[in-house]
C-alpha cells in the first residue's frame, strides 16, 4: 500500500477518532488464529507472510525520542528472544524496524501507523506517545508466539478512546517496593495505560519524604500493628519513599509514556499527618499512626498555620511530580470533630458558610486556587462536590457512577472509578481458593462490559468524561503478590476498556486473545489469578450422600477453554477426557481437571476435589454466607500484614452469622471446625451503630450452632478459647440426633469490643454405626 493511500485512510480514521464515542472498529483475524492484541485496535488489517527478525535487523530511530522507543524496543527483544538489534539513524538494504515521528501526519494524539510486510515493519506517530504505543503493539505481536521471532504482516491504524486510562496503586495501607511499583508500571505500559494513581497518605502512613517537615516520615510512615511480634506480624510496620527514590519512578514512568498523579489526602484520612504534627489537627492531640482499615475521624484543622503546611507541602510534591494533575482526596471526610470545636465553628459563621460540607467546599477550592497559580490542576474525590468546587476542578467518581453523571452535568471534567465496578480490590471469583478482598465478586467479565460514559449523559456533557480507572485499595492486600493477584488479568479487560472503539469490544474475542497474553505473564514473572479459567467441580452434595455417587459438573467462569478430568489420581492433560457433559461416579473417588486452550495449554493450574462423605460433609469458608439483613462481606487473613495468600477467611464486621444452607442432619452426631481468631481492626465511624451485639454467655464467648434460623433451636454452644492462646483452634461439640434437611446458623457471640473470628471449614460427622 503507497504512503498516499495509508494517510489517505489516516485521515478518515482520524476524523473519526475526533467524534465521541469512536465509532471504527477492527475486524478481529479469525478464532483459529487470533492475533493476541490487547487492547484490539482500532482498525487492522492482516495479509498472508511474516516478517522474520532476526540478527541482521536494524531498529532505525532518526531523533532522541525514538531512539528512546527504539532502545525501549530492543531491550524487550533481547530479553525474550536473545537477539540484539543495533539501533542506527538510517535505514540500509536489510530488514528494518523502522521508527518515525512525523509532527505533520494526520493522527490523533497517542495514535500511530504500523505496517509489517517483507521488507520489516514501520512505525509512524505523530507524537512520542503514538510511537511508544506502536511500538508495544509490535512488541505483542512478537511475543504471542515464542517459538519464533516473526510477525505478521497487518496494517494497523490506532488511537485511545479515552485520553485518561489509569490504574490507582494504594501505598499508604501497604507499603510495595520501587522495583515492585516499577514491575507494575512495565505492565500498564504493555497495557497502553497511561495514568499510574499513586495513594501516598492516609491513616495508616504517610510515604512520601518531605524535607521541610521529616516528622512525616520518622514518625507518619510506622505504625506499631495489633498484636505486633506475634504470628508473624511485624513489631513496626511502614517505609517511606525518599525524594530521590520518586524523582526516578517519575522519570521510569515517563519513559514508558505514564503519568504519575500524586495523591495527599485531604482534609480527611489525615490521622499520619497529625500523629506527626499534632497541630494540624483539630484537637491538638496526637493520636497513633492508625492500625485500622476503615472511615477515620481525623481531620486536619482550618486554620492559616494548617495552610501554610499544605501549601509547603505541596511546592515539594509539584517539584517531584511533573503531573498536570495534583489528587487531594476529599472522600469520607468525617465532620464530627469539625462539629465539636468551637474554633471551627466560629470560622465557619465567620466566612459565611453553611455547614461543615460548605466548609470543606472552602477548603478544597483554597488548595485548588494555589494549585492553579502554580500552573497546576485539582483532582479529587466526589465528595468534593458536596461542598462546591472550582469550575476547572476534576471529579473522579468512586460512590457509584453518579459523581459522574451530576460533576459533567456542571461542566467538570471527569473520571470514572466507581465501586465496586473498577475496584480491584474486589474479589475476582467466589472459589474457595480465592485470597482475600472484598465482595461482591467483579470478574474478567464485568470488567470487560463496564462502559465509562454514563448514559445519563448527553454528547456535550459527555465530552467531560477524560476516560477511567481501576483502583487497587491495599488494606486486604500485604504483599505485592497480592496486588498482582488482583490486578492482572483483570487489567487486560480495563485495558480494552479504555483504549479500544466501543463497538470492537467482543467478549469471545477477547478471550481467544487472553492465552498468549498469561504465556506472557509467565514469561515475566507476573503473579495472574487464574480463577476465570480455573475448572470447578460441583455436585449435588445430598444426592451424592443418598446414593453414593456423584455426577459430577465441571466448568468454569469465563466459559472458555476446553476441561479435561481424571478419575485415577493422574494430573489431566489436554490428553485426559474431555467433558461434554455431566457424569456420574461413584464414591469415593477424587475427581481433577483442567482448562486448555485451542493448542492445549493449561489455562490456569489443575483443580482437585475429594468426592467422599467427610468432604461432602464440609464447607469452607466461603461457602458459608451470610445470614440476613447484611450484605457486607471481607475475605481476610489471619493477622493484617500477613503476606501468605492463604489461609483466608469470609467474614461480616457487622455481624458475625453464617449460613450453612441445605445441611442434612440424618446421623450426625457432631460437628467440628477450625476457626480463627482475627483482629478488629476497623474504624466504621458513623456505621459503627449497625454492628449487631450478641452477648457472650462464657468468659470469651462461643460459636453457637442454631437450627433452621438464627433465633431456632440452639443445637450446640462451642465456648471460645482465651484470646491469649493459639491464633487457629478448633471447635467441636455433639449434636442431638435430626432428621431431613436444614439450614444450620452459626453465630460467634463475642463481645463486638474484643477479636473477630472467622471460620475456615466446618464439618459434620455421622454417628459410628
Amino acid at each position: 500500500m503507497s504512503f498516499a493511500i495509508r494517510l489517505g485512510r489516516t485521515l478518515v480514521l482520524a476524523a473519526l477518532l475526533i467524534l465521541p464515542p469512536l465509532v471504527l472498529a477492527a475486524q478481529e483475524p479469525s478464532a483459529a488464529a487470533p492475533l493476541s492484541l490487547i487492547p484490539w485496535p482500532a482498525q487492522l488489517t492482516r495479509a498472508e507472510g511474516a516478517f522474520a527478525i532476526d540478527a541482521r535487523t536494524v531498529l532505525v530511530a532518526g531523533d532522541g525520542d525514538t531512539r528512546a522507543t527504539a532502545t525501549w524496543l530492543a531491550g524487550q527483544i533481547k530479553r525474550r528472544h536473545g537477539l540484539d538489534l543495533r539501533i542506527v539513524d538510517k535505514a540500509g538494504d536489510g530488514p528494518a524496524i523502522v521508527l518515525r515521528r512525523d509532527a505533520k501526519a494526520a493522527l490523533p494524539s497517542e495514535g500511530y501507523l504500523l505496517d509489517i510486510d517483507a521488507n520489516g515493519a514501520r512505525i509512524v506517530a505523530r507524537d512520542g506517545d503514538g510511537l511508544f504505543h506502536g511500538a508495544v503493539t509490535l512488541w505483542q505481536l512478537l511475543t504471542q508466539d515464542d517459538a519464533k521471532a516473526g510477525v505478521p504482516f497487518v496494517h494497523i491504524e490506532d488511537a485511545p478512546r479515552f485520553r485518561w486510562r489509569g490504574l490507582m496503586l494504594d501505598s499508604a495501607r501497604h507499603f510495595q517496593s520501587v522495583e515492585e511499583i516499577r514491575v507494575l508500571i512495565d505492565q500498564m505500559a504493555l497495557h497502553k495505560l497511561n495514568v499510574l494513581h499513586w495513594h501516598l497518605t492516609d491513616d495508616q502512613g504517610w510515604r512520601i519524604e518531605i524535607k521541610r517537615y521529616p516528622e512525616l516520615t520518622r514518625i507518619g510512615a510506622w505504625r506499631t500493628p495489633p498484636g505486633a511480634g506475634k504470628d508473624g506480624e511485624p513489631a513496626r510496620y511502614g517505609g517511606f519513599y525518599t525524594q530521590e527514590e520518586i524523582r526516578a519512578m517519575v522519570a521510569y514512568a515517563a519513559a514508558r509514556h505514564i503519568t504519575i498523579v500524586p495523591e495527599l489526602d485531604m482534609p480527611g484520612h489525615a490521622q499520619a499527618a497529625v500523629a506527626s504534627y499534632p497541630e494540624l489537627g483539630v484537637t491538638g492531640k496526637r493520636p497513633p499512626v492508625s492500625v485500622d482499615w476503615g472511615v477515620h475521624t481525623y481531620l486536619y484543622n482550618v486554620d492559616d498555620a494548617t495552610f501554610v503546611f499544605m501549601q509547603h507541602v505541596l511546592d515539594e510534591v509539584m517539584a517531584l511530580f511533573p503531573s498536570r494533575y495534583i489528587h487531594v482526596g476529599g472522600d469520607e471526610a468525617v465532620k464530627d470533630q469539625w462539629q465539636a470545636s468551637p474554633t471551627v465553628q466560629a470560622k465557619i459563621r465567620a466566612l459565611g458558610l453553611k455547614d461543615e460540607n460548605a466548609l470543606q467546599g472552602w477548603f478544597i477550592a483554597r488548595i485548588g486556587t494555589y494549585l492553579k497559580a502554580h500552573g497546576r490542576r485539582l483532582i479529587g474525590w466526589d465528595e468534593i462536590l458536596e461542598g462546591g468546587v472550582p469550575a476547572d476542578a476534576t471529579v473522579m467518581s468512586w460512590r457509584g457512577i453518579k459523581g459522574a453523571v451530576e460533576a459533567a452535568q456542571k461542566g467538570h471534567d471527569v473520571v470514572s472509578s466507581p465501586a465496586p465496578d473498577l475496584y480491584f480490590d474486589q474479589l475476582q471469583s467466589d472459589r474457595a481458593d480465592e485470597t482475600t478482598g472484598r465482595i461482591p465478586v467483579r470478574d474478567l467479565a464485568s470488567i470487560y462490559a463496564f462502559e465509562p460514559v454514563p448514559k445519563e449523559l448527553n454528547i456535550a456533557q459527555a465530552k467531560h468524561v477524560l476516560g477511567a480507572q481501576a483502583n487497587v485499595w491495599t488494606e486486604h492486600m500485604p504483599s505485592i503478590a497480592h496486588v498482582q493477584h488482583a490486578v492482572f488479568p483483570r487489567l487486560d479487560a480495563l485495558s480494552e476498556v479504555l483504549w479500544s472503539p466501543a463497538a470492537a469490544r467482543d467478549w469471545k474475542g477477547f478471550l481467544a486473545r487472553m492465552p498468549a497474553q498469561l504465556a506472557r505473564y509467565r514469561a515475566d514473572g507476573i503473579a495472574y489469578a487464574d480463577g476465570a479459567f480455573a475448572p470447578s467441580i460441583d455436585v449435588d452434595r445430598n444426592a451424592a450422600l443418598v446414593s453414593g455417587k456423584a455426577t459430577v459438573m465441571l466448568a468454569n467462569q469465563a466459559g472458555f477453554g476446553q476441561l479435561h478430568y481424571t478419575l485415577d489420581g493422574s494430573t489431566p492433560t489436554a490428553s485426559s477426557p474431555l467433558y461434554a457433559a455431566p457424569f456420574e461416579t461413584k464414591l469415593p473417588t477424587t475427581v481433577r481437571a483442567i482448562a486448555v486452550d485451542a493448542r492445549g495449554e493449561p489455562l490456569a493450574a489443575p483443580r482437585e476435589r475429594v468426592l467422599d462423605v467427610p468432604g461432602l460433609l464440609t464447607r469452607a469458608s466461603a461457602e458459608l454466607p451470610n445470614c440476613p439483613g447484611s450484605d457486607f462481606r471481607l475475605r481476610v487473613q489471619p493477622t493484617p500484614d500477613a503476606t501468605s495468600l492463604a489461609p483466608a477467611y469470609n467474614i461480616n464486621i457487622f455481624d458475625t452469622c453464617q449460613r450453612w444452607p441445605e445441611a442434612r442432619l440424618d446421623g450426625i452426631a457432631a460437628i467440628h471446625v477450625e476457626a480463627a481468631r482475627l483482629e478488629r481492626n476497623y474504624q466504621l465511624a458513623h456505621d459503627a451503630k449497625l454492628v449487631v451485639s450478641r452477648p457472650a454467655s462464657t468468659a470469651h464467648g462461643e460459636l453457637v450452632a442454631h437450627l433452621d434460623s438464627c433465633d431456632g433451636k440452639v443445637l450446640a454452644s462451642m465456648p471460645l478459647p482465651d484470646p491469649s492462646g493459639p491464633r487457629r483452634f478448633a471447635l467441636n461439640a455433639q449434636l442431638p440426633l435430626q432428621k431431613g434437611t436444614h439450614e444450620l446458623c452459626l453465630i460467634f457471640t463475642a463481645p463486638i469490643t474484643g477479636p473477630l473470628y472467622g471460620i475456615e471449614r466446618a464439618s459434620l460427622t455421622p454417628a459410628k454405626p
